[in-house]
């Protein structure tokens, strides 16, 4: 991961609700990822009830709860959180790239931004540094969820007065809608 972070634009969160979904696995570390991403959501002025928190088993578990959440239309943003680190095997190459897959292709289809805030790293004190260290990826995810939400919101308002459904944006004929 980068550190060259970007400067985050302060975001009013009153409005917004988030559904976080965290991995119980290396709780330790996920627990205060999950931490100073809940601070971070409140100190932008997001209500607590408006943080929406569910626990999965594993990072490989992640997607699914994510994807349902999002469809379910309940949610501004999804903050997918979870810490996986390399062992013997290449298992957490294999977690890390099927999990940004699904979080992405559930993000596109829900039209719900989703954050992957799924840490991979070689060693626990990589991970260590990004989750209770100064690198503070917990922060950056819920920085990353709030600007999402604010442009989902914009972007689905002017989505909705195109009103491409009706074929308005098409002189009142959409070529592209079904029969």
């Amino acid at each position: 991961m980068s550190q060259d972070k970007p400067i985050a634009k302060p975001i009013n969160g009153a409005d917004f609700v988030f559904s976080v979904v965290a991995a119980s696995y290396n709780s330790v570390l996920v627990d205060a990822l999950l931490q100073r991403t809940t601070k971070t959501l409140l100190a932008a002025g997001v209500k607590e009830n408006n943080i929406r928190t569910l626990r999965v088993p594993g990072s490989g578990e992640l997607p699914y709860v994510a994807h349902m959440t999002a469809m379910s239309g309940e949610c501004d943003c999804v903050i997918v959180l979870g810490v996986v680190i390399a062992g013997d095997t290449p298992h957490h190459e294999i977690i890390a790239h099927s999990t940004a897959h699904a979080l992405q292709e559930t993000s596109l289809r829900s039209e719900v931004p989703v954050i992957n805030g799924i840490v991979v790293t070689n060693t626990r004190a990589q991970a260590e540094a990004r989750c209770t260290g100064d690198l503070d990826r917990g922060t950056e995810f819920a920085q990353a969820a709030l600007a999402m939400a604010a442009h989902r919101k914009v972007l689905g308002e002017r989505l909705d007065q195109l009103d491409i459904d009706d074929g308005n944006k098409f002189g009142g004929s959409n070529p592209f809608a079904p029969n």
